[in-house]
């Protein structure tokens, strides 16, 4: 039974909530986020890069306490205002090529994130933890949640597609031209039926933010040990998420580019890819891979496909099946020798939502020896290899929807 809860959001004004919205901060060029903030006051990001003030960078503690100023400057400057009641709030997403997205903003059960109720399919780095967390008991607030994907359920749907048919609370549109809607739920009959909904699922599935949702369990720890009234409905024991149906979730392949062959020549290299694979030399035609097991490979201003020889690779579980660890296991590693893809300088990763020829272009530049291009996981793949307990290789997937920052805010 998931534990899925409405909360008191923080959540700007109307009429600045599109000033206020802003990409996740690592998605900037620093120049694109001086910029912003150059010449929009309100920003989010103003708040999650305080040194912009006074033409610093700052790091660490000092940071946080910064950020918490910023924070705190904005709610004093009513830029934010916080709800009366505990809410649900459906946030829906329609992008630039009319797909939609639809969801519940509410806060998850880091209890449930222990007893594998939320289940996990990435690595997570225990030094990444660590910081966020210490980030989170400082500033005291997260402004991004966690994404979360459920099995499709009609009663949850009715619910979001009763909602929707009225006027939202927020309705606005990005320079990507993306339009992002919010609408407030805080019927106390409507709020039973979904925390009742919810409760019927027995797993609910980490699409992106594990990092997040790890960092937001371990300071719910910290903070229980250190409160001697612990009761369990503190707001330190969950974090803000966005749910949303497993049919919403769109799954795109991270593709991969390598600098160099590892001292081979690249006919040395094909030769040592033939044995795990068949080779098709496509020459200038663009090839994406049509199917799992399936990678095309651009090198040398030439397009190969790569068929992976079944009987010579062993599938012994669900991680075994998925693409990029085939990759890692047939080329990345023993051809190639990149054996840590997180440390590792000499591999880079571009997303799906690039096209192939992005790869080729940078290869062609020179900037890499090599680019592959993989086939998408499935959300299939995805829950077995959580359900199996184990962990994708990095970068195995680019999920979307992303949200912006800064819409809903969740205070500990």
């Amino acid at each position: 039974m998931a534990k899925i809860h409405p909360f008191k959001a923080i959540r700007p004004t109307r009429d600045k909530v599109s000033l206020v919205a802003t990409r996740s901060y690592q998605s900037y060029t620093p120049n694109e986020r001086d910029s912003r903030m150059d010449y929009n006051p309100y920003s989010f990001l103003h708040i999650i890069n305080p040194g912009h003030k006074y033409q610093k960078e700052i790091s660490g503690e000092e940071r946080y306490k910064l950020v918490r100023n910023r924070y705190l400057e904005f709610k004093e400057d009513e830029i934010f205002t916080q709800d009366e009641t505990p809410c649900y709030y459906i946030y829906k997403i329609v992008n630039r090529e009319q797909e939609s997205f639809s969801g519940i903003i509410a806060a998850a059960s880091a209890e449930d994130y222990e007893r594998d109720v939320i289940k996990k399919h990435e690595d997570t780095l225990q030094n990444r933890e660590n910081t966020f967390k210490d980030y989170l008991k400082t500033v005291g607030f997260n402004a991004e949640p966690v994404l979360l994907t459920y099995p499709d359920s009609p009663s949850i749907t009715a619910i979001i597609s009763e909602i929707t048919k009225q006027r939202a609370e927020y309705e606005f549109t990005t320079t990507y031209r993306d339009t992002h809607y919010l609408w407030k739920i805080k019927d106390e009959k409507i709020i039973d039926q979904i925390r009742h909904e919810f409760s019927k699922i027995e797993t609910v599935y980490i699409a992106d933010g594990h990092h997040r949702s790890a960092s937001s369990c371990l300071l719910a720890k910290d903070l229980k040990e250190n409160n001697l009234q612990h009761k369990g409905d503190e707001a330190y024991n969950f974090f803000m998420s966005y749910l949303i149906p497993e049919s919403d979730l769109r799954i795109y392949e991270f593709n991969r580019l390598i600098k160099d062959l590892n001292g081979l020549t690249k006919e040395e290299f094909l030769i040592q890819l033939d044995e795990w694979f068949r080779i098709e030399n496509r020459g200038i035609e663009v090839y994406k891979p049509s199917k799992p097991h399936h990678f095309s490979m651009y090198i040398d201003g030439e397009f190969y496909s790569l068929y992976l020889r079944k009987t010579r690779y062993e599938f012994t579980d669900a991680l075994e099946e998925l693409d990029a660890q085939i990759l890692y296991k047939t080329v990345l590693k023993p051809i190639l020798g990149i054996q840590d893809l997180r440390t590792d300088t000499r591999i880079e990763y571009s997303d799906g939502k690039n096209d192939i020829v992005f790869v080729k272009t940078l290869v062609d530049n020179n900037e890499y020896q090599v680019g592959f291009g993989l086939f998408p996981a499935s959300i299939d793949q995805m829950k077995k290899i959580a359900d199996q307990g184990l962990t994708m290789p990095p970068k195995s997937t680019y999920i979307e929807p992303k949200l912006r920052s800064g819409i809903t805010i969740y205070e500990f």
